[in-house]
């Protein structure tokens, strides 16, 4: 009731020229929808987001698949390790924006001063255009990759023993057993990881309001800021339900992509 009919709504929505101030509901067809197709700020959003998601889910896939492994090898202090890396996952987007707004800051920033060490001069992370969107993915891997990192340990805790025993019987390397055996047979997990983390990188608000507002110029502007926008600043619902009509279709269709490549089946 609460979704479905929420989603039916917008979808109806966003045929009208539905504006709160002054209350109006005039039906217009694919207009709204024409008129995005058009408009170059929506254009640079979808390419500003889609960029920020691409190198998330891929980063964040990557250290949160190195961090289970490493977790879950018989070391002393593994749980007290999983905690730690985890514990970012806790924090609110306010204080991850503030705290890596500080980190990366061009003039005292700790992560500057770190690179002063190697001959590295200032960076302007949040400041250059080109720096910017890799800077905010790096802030959101840092914050996101604890909860994939649990999904890969249970992955990792469901493939049996026995096949690392015959490998590793056979002579294979850790390197032979990580890329024909572990790889393969995490599969759905690297599915289920991507699918979730495509979904909700595309949503991306809080990192770049509260870091960038969008900026420089809109090097940094996403999809749901200018959703936020057309429809909360301009006050144009229909306007913005077809905004949000066209995002949902793009994650579908990007989920459909992800399962017809990935999901395979790994027989054993």
């Amino acid at each position: 009731v609460f979704v479905v009919r929420a989603v039916f709504n917008a979808v109806q929505l966003s045929f009208y020229n539905w504006l709160i101030l002054p209350p109006t509901a005039d039906f217009i067809g694919l207009d709204n929808y024409q008129e995005l197709l058009a408009d170059a700020v929506w254009w640079e959003s979808l390419e500003n987001t889609l960029i920020f998601t691409a190198i998330t889910v891929v980063g964040t896939t990557i250290v949160a698949l190195a961090a289970a492994v490493a977790v879950t090898r018989p070391i002393k202090g593994a749980g007290f390790f999983r905690v730690m890396l985890y514990m970012p996952s806790l924090f609110s987007v306010g204080a991850v924006g503030l705290i890596w707004v500080w980190l990366l800051n061009s003039q005292f920033g700790i992560i500057n001063y770190g690179l002063s060490f190697i001959g590295i001069r200032p960076v302007n992370w949040l400041g250059d255009p080109n720096l910017v969107i890799p800077a905010l993915s790096l802030t959101t891997i840092w914050w996101g990759f604890g909860f994939p990192m649990l999904i890969f340990i249970a992955g990792l805790q469901g493939i049996p023993e026995s096949l690392y025993e015959a490998a590793r019987i056979d002579g294979a390397s850790d390197r032979q057993v990580f890329f024909n055996i572990t790889l393969p047979l995490l599969r759905p997990t690297i599915l289920f990881v991507t699918v979730t983390g495509v979904i909700s990188h595309l949503q991306v608000y809080g990192q770049p309001f509260i870091m960038t507002t969008g900026g420089p110029g809109r090097s940094s502007y996403t999809v749901i800021l200018y959703l936020y926008e057309v429809a909360w600043t301009s006050f144009r619902m229909g306007y913005g339900a077809a905004v949000a009509v066209v995002i949902a279709a793009i994650m579908a269709a990007l989920t459909i992509f992800q399962f017809l490549f990935i999901s395979r089946r790994v027989e054993y």
